[in-house]
């Protein structure tokens, strides 16, 4: 049986999150019988499918949500679409296609509720040509879809760079995948804040304080995050990347709702993490 990455029973968060707040990072697997896994997956999840994702955000206060397309499905984004489906008009969702997806398909993505693609440039996920995406973002903005992408922090200097000639905003996940431990003077982060200084249509996901800092309650993670935010109030989103796949350890997702009382500690930066930066972006 695949190892379960997600807590059964995750804590009640304290903090109340405001109204219409959005976890904009999740994904759905499966459930196989209905939604099959890819045969090239790189790895094969338990099932954590949308009725479980709903019940989450009930016990977590959330409201809206962003459901991104998992390479263990493929190309395929059936589950997406059938938990976007399910969701009545408060899930919305970003799609994984190739970089020659025709604009039939972009269109019919836009249709059922998609709002960007996403790219992988991880060492452990299937690759693409940075040239090949940049040449996809004229045909994204022609559909109304973004371009959300995720890579290794060393790839902040060279593809981040390379992503400003971008037709599409741009959202990177993850926060750059930057070490926590490197601090906020190392170069990465540096380059990373670079970015969304020069080009305000790039957003940063502050998702993923539990990958940068493995240890709970991740002290070093959160300083990251938190100076993100008050940096860029308006260019930041948040997500519980549930259910937490390719991990180090099995997070508590009442913890990182918590968390974000030290991320974003005003109620007017929560209010622009959670609700204001999401509505513009995908609109729901």
């Amino acid at each position: 049986m695949p190892e379960l990455t997600y807590a059964l029973s995750p804590s009640k968060p304290a903090l109340q999150l405001p109204a219409g707040a959005c976890d904009t990072h999740v994904h759905v697997f499966g459930p196989g019988t209905q939604f099959p896994y890819a045969a090239g997956r790189s790895f094969t999840p338990a099932d954590a499918g949308k009725h479980t994702l709903f019940a989450l955000h009930r016990h977590l206060g959330v409201s809206r949500c962003v459901i991104v397309q998992s390479a263990c499905h493929g190309l395929d984004n059936s589950a997406v679409q059938d938990a976007i489906a399910a969701g009545g008009g408060n899930y919305l969702g970003v799609a994984l296609v190739a970089a020659d997806v025709s604009d039939g398909e972009l269109a019919r993505l836009a249709g059922a509720g998609f709002r960007g693609v996403r790219f992988n440039f991880m060492r452990h996920l299937a690759g693409v040509r940075i040239e090949d995406v940049l040449a996809l973002t004229p045909r994204l903005a022609a559909a109304g879809l973004h371009l959300q992408v995720h890579f290794e922090s060393s790839l902040v200097h060279t593809v981040g760079r390379q992503l400003q000639a971008s037709a599409v905003p741009v959202v990177i996940d993850h926060m750059g995948r930057v070490d926590a431990r490197l601090g906020a003077g190392h170069a990465d982060f540096q380059a990373l804040m670079q970015l969304l200084a020069d080009q305000p249509q790039f957003h940063v996901k502050v998702s993923g304080v539990d990958r940068i800092d493995s240890q709970p309650p991740y002290a070093q993670g959160k300083p990251l995050a938190r100076l993100l935010v008050e940096r860029f109030p308006t260019q930041c989103l948040w997500g519980t990347d549930w259910p937490h796949p390719n991990h180090t350890h099995v997070p508590d997702d009442g913890l990182l709702v918590d968390a974000l009382a030290d991320i974003a500690p005003t109620p007017a930066l929560r209010q622009a993490l959670l609700v204001d930066n999401p509505q513009r972006l995908y609109r729901f």
